[in-house]
């Protein structure tokens, strides 16, 4: 194998490698939730944040929540056993939906960064995000709307 042949294969396996290991990190990292119309927001079962790995059971950061009348999915962050925070998946700089990455989320129009509880960490957008109270009963999330 000549020099240019070792390089080329080599870039291709670096290119190859690092877009497999991208994806299947997206893969496996969000989970998408329909949420319940109620009448003072929407909920969804505590149980979406459980799940089972190699017969272990595990607790899951985040969920991103969808109902039909939602313009935009809302992220629910779990802060501690029985706290969780809500976020607005709209970017405050030009309206775009955001990407939830564990603690964070991120415009991919414009590249603005917010953390788990809506500040701005990154901009150009400059007002956090707009955030929800949550309620909890013993097996299910309130997102409270209308507050």
């Amino acid at each position: 194998m000549n020099r240019r042949e070792f390089i080329s294969t080599t870039c291709f396996t670096c290119i190859g490698g690092t877009s497999l290991s991208a994806l299947l990190t997206s893969c496996g990292s969000t989970k998408y939730v329909n949420g319940a119309l109620e009448t003072s927001g929407i909920s969804i079962p505590l149980s979406e944040f459980v799940y089972e790995q190699k017969g272990k059971l595990l607790s899951r950061q985040f969920v991103v929540v969808h109902h039909d009348e939602l313009e935009f999915p809302i992220y629910v962050y779990k802060i501690s056993e029985n706290s969780y925070s809500a976020l607005w998946m709209k970017c405050t700089h030009q309206g775009s939906e955001l990407n939830a990455s564990g603690d964070h989320l991120y415009c991919s129009s414009h590249g603005s960064e917010f953390d788990k509880t809506g500040k701005v960490t990154h901009g150009p957008a400059e007002k956090s995000l707009r955030s929800f109270p949550v309620t909890t009963t013993i097996d299910k999330i309130i997102i409270e709307l209308k507050k």
